[in-house]
Parts: structure tokens; sequence; C-alpha cells
């Protein structure tokens, strides 16, 4: 059976792309969103969009936007890391924006007790 052709066929390696900047597998954007790998591995390989919901779950695992993740608007850049160990805290600090604003704000609490307190 042919591949459905899209007006934007970008959208696999962008999401492709997104998902590995985040630093997570398919298998674990999958479980963020309440989805299954081969659902993943079928968006990344340019065989079908998400469905809205989906669309929006994802953008929202990956901490962008419904227009990066489309395409609409250009990508926020990441951090030119100048040590591995920049680039790990960078997609530590990405992945705490998946969490409620309440626990976010206890860890920034934390994080300025920690700074304050050296």
């Amino acid at each position: 059976m042919p591949r459905k052709s899209h007006k934007n066929p970008n959208f696999g390696k962008r999401l492709l792309a997104l998902r590995k900047a985040a630093g997570i597998t398919q298998v674990q954007l999958a479980s963020l969103i309440g989805s299954s790998q081969r659902a993943i591995s079928y968006y990344e390989n340019e065989a079908g969009y998400p469905p809205a919901p989906v669309l929006a779950a994802i953008a929202k695992a990956l901490n962008v936007s419904t227009d990066e993740l489309m395409g609409l608007s250009r990508p926020i850049s990441k951090p030119k890391a100048q040590s591995p160990e920049i680039l790990r805290l960078w997609k530590k600090f990405q992945l705490l924006l998946s969490l409620p604003e309440k626990d976010q704000r206890a860890i920034i609490r934390l994080i300025n007790s920690l700074i304050s307190a050296n």
C-alpha cells in the first residue's frame, strides 16, 4: 500500500529530531502520551500525522509548541554546551518542564535555597 502524501513531508523528521533533542526514546515518549512505541515510529517514518489530541500531547511531552512540532514556527535553539555535563543538565531541566507547575516551583525553590546556602 503506498504511503499517504502530505503537505509537510518533514513532520516525521522534525518529530524524530525533537524527541532526540529531549533525550528520550520512542518508548518513553509513547509512555508519556499514553500511546505505543509503534505509533511513535509510525509518525516518525512519515506514514501519517497524529490526531490533534495526540499532537498536543506529543508537543507537551517534548516541551515544544504544536506550531514548532508542525513546522509553523522556528524551534527555540538549545544552548551551546561547552561540556557533556552542561548538555546533560539542560536535558534534565527540559524534563522538569513536564512536571506539574506546583512541583516545578518546589524544585526551583530547592535550587534557590541550595545556591544561596553556598
